[in-house]
Parts: C-alpha cells; sequence; structure tokens
C-alpha cells in the first residue's frame, strides 16, 4: 500500500517507515548491512513528483508560420529539437538520482537513530504509524466517477449527468469530465478518496447502498439511496467480489435471494434508526509512535 502510493503522508513520515522497514530487516545500521534497492523502500511516484515539468511550446497559429516549422522540423532544425530533447531527458535521469541519493541519505540517517529497536519493535511502530490512516484496512482502487443520477424510478428518466464532487455530495452541480479517485472498500463501509488526501471525500455504510454491479467490463454501478454512481475502472471483477466478500460476512444482515437483482441488497429494517454517513474520526494528525525519533 505505501510503495504503490496508497499511504496519503508527508515525505518525512513515508522516510520513517523506510527506516523502520530496514530496521526490521537488517536491525541496527552497519555499512555491511544489504540494502534494497530505493524502489522497495520508498514510493517512486514522490521522487517523480519533484522533478519539473515538461514546458509545451505553443504551436504556431499562422499557417505559414505552421509550414516554415513543419519544413524546419523535417531538416537540421530537426535533428537540434531531437538533440535538444535528449539533452533535456539526460537532465531529468541525473536530477531523479540526485533526488534519489538525497531520500536515500535522510532515511539512512533516521535509520541509524533507530539504534537499539528490536525487530518486532520496528514492525509494530511500522503498523501503528500506518494504522493512523483513517483508510487503514481498506482496499483502494483507482476509479473514474464519470456520472450521477437519480435512480431509476425518482428520475422521470433524465440521462447521466457529469459529475462534480468536492467534497462528494449526490447533490453537487453538474460538471464538466471525469475525476479521478480512490474506491475505498472496507469492512464497515465503502468511500471516496481524492487521491492523496487522508479524509474521504464521503463515506457509505453498506445500509447507505442499495445495490451495485457492472454495466459492462469497464463500467461499475454504485446505487447509494436514491441516486446512481457511474465508474470506469479496469477493476469492475475485483470491486464486485470484494463487496460480495464483505456482505456475506456481515451476520446481522440478510443476504440477497435469488429472486433479488443480482448485486442488490435487502431493504433496510423500518425499525432500524436512518442511516447517516458512517462514523468518522476527526482529521488525521499523524503523531510518532512510541519508540520513535525526530529528525
Amino acid at each position: 500500500m505505501v510503495l504503490r502510493g496508497y499511504m496519503p503522508t508527508s515525505e518525512e513520515t513515508l522516510q520513517t517507515l523506510a527506516a523502520l522497514r530496514l530496521q526490521s530487516l537488517n536491525s541496527d545500521f552497519s555499512t555491511h548491512a544489504p540494502f534494497p534497492r530505493l524502489e522497495e523502500l520508498f514510493p517512486p511516484h514522490v521522487l517523480h513528483a519533484r522533478l519539473p515539468a515538461p514546458r509545451h511550446r505553443t504551436p504556431p497559429k499562422c499557417r505559414g508560420a505552421r509550414l516554415r516549422a513543419g519544413l524546419l522540423a523535417g531538416g537540421l532544425w530537426g535533428q537540434a529539437l531531437a538533440k535538444q530533447r535528449a539533452e533535456r531527458d539526460q537532465r531529468l535521469r541525473g536530477r531523479l538520482r540526485e533526488e534519489g541519493a538525497s531520500t536515500m541519505a535522510a532515511i539512512v540517517e533516521k535509520w541509524k537513530l533507530l539504534q537499539g529497536m528490536g525487530r518486532p519493535e520496528a514492525m509494530a511502530a511500522y503498523v501503528a504509524l500506518v494504522r493512523e490512516w483513517p483508510g487503514f484496512g481498506s482496499t483502494l482502487f483507482d476509479v473514474d466517477l464519470h456520472a450521477v443520477r437519480p435512480r431509476q424510478g425518482r428520475s422521470g428518466g433524465q440521462p447521466w449527468q457529469r459529475a462534480a464532487l468536492t467534497p462528494l455530495s449526490l447533490q453537487s452541480p453538474v460538471g464538466a469530465g471525469p475525476q479521478r479517485l480512490w474506491l475505498g472498500i472496507g469492512a464497515k463501509a465503502v468511500s471516496l478518496y481524492k487521491p492523496g488526501e487522508p479524509e474521504p471525500l464521503d463515506s457509505f455504510c453498506y445500509g447507505r447502498i442499495s445495490s451495485f454491479g457492472a454495466s459492462d467490463s469497464s463500467t461499475f454501478r454504485l446505487s447509494v439511496e436514491d441516486r446512481d454512481l457511474l465508474f470506469e475502472t479496469s477493476q469492475v471483477d475485483e470491486i464486485a467480489r470484494l463487496l460480495n466478500t464483505y456482505l456475506a460476512s456481515t451476520g446481522a444482515r440478510r443476504l440477497p435471494q435469488p429472486q433479488d437483482p443480482p448485486g442488490s441488497l435487502p431493504a433496510p429494517d423500518p425499525a432500524a434508526p436512518p442511516q447517516g454517513l458512517c462514523p468518522t474520526a476527526g482529521p488525521w494528525h499523524h503523531r510518532p509512535p512510541v519508540g520513535s525519533f525526530h529528525s
């Protein structure tokens, strides 16, 4: 989860986690200890995010200018541009190596400060640090939220509407284009996160979810109360299987019967109190675990 980038936290905390991993693997620091590769300790995307974004040249608006640019690109000027691109890529690779060396040095310094910490203690501190994130224990999926609409029977045939949900609200105004989100599926709730942000945009207890299913091989539908959410993802089957697993393990709920629509959930008990948002903890504030250190 950490190395795949599904741990929204500071670089300082990611370095601490890497140091704890080294302590659990190799015990106390030693110059003779085997060093894993940096990508086995620290999420690579963090290093890439430090690199400057490539500058995009604005294409000439004048047709004649575009023609001259095209002719030049096919001759000596094109060779010069290719050479510039190669030099730029080489500089970026050099910068990436420098950033990697700097990050590894910071991790090693933190590792040295863990002198005397036993391997079980290092592993426990690592897990305790990761568990502070409210989404710990959930399986995260990359999804694109494409549309939200009232459910059939209440919509009057309304078409799908583009979603603009920040924070997520099923009554949010219509916007343009899909949103890249994390869909977190846990034992008690389904949550939606903006990538890299620790707090969910919204969480749906299973009592609020009326049905779910695959519209096609890359489209997943989640019905929450009176609205349908439409996601595009390459992991439709994995999401459906995990949801069914959590529902099957919920002893207080009647499982869907053969006459129920596929993927539907039983109607809530009318005697039960109304389901609001899932209870959520306060804003996530990192607290250093016992036995950790400050640099």
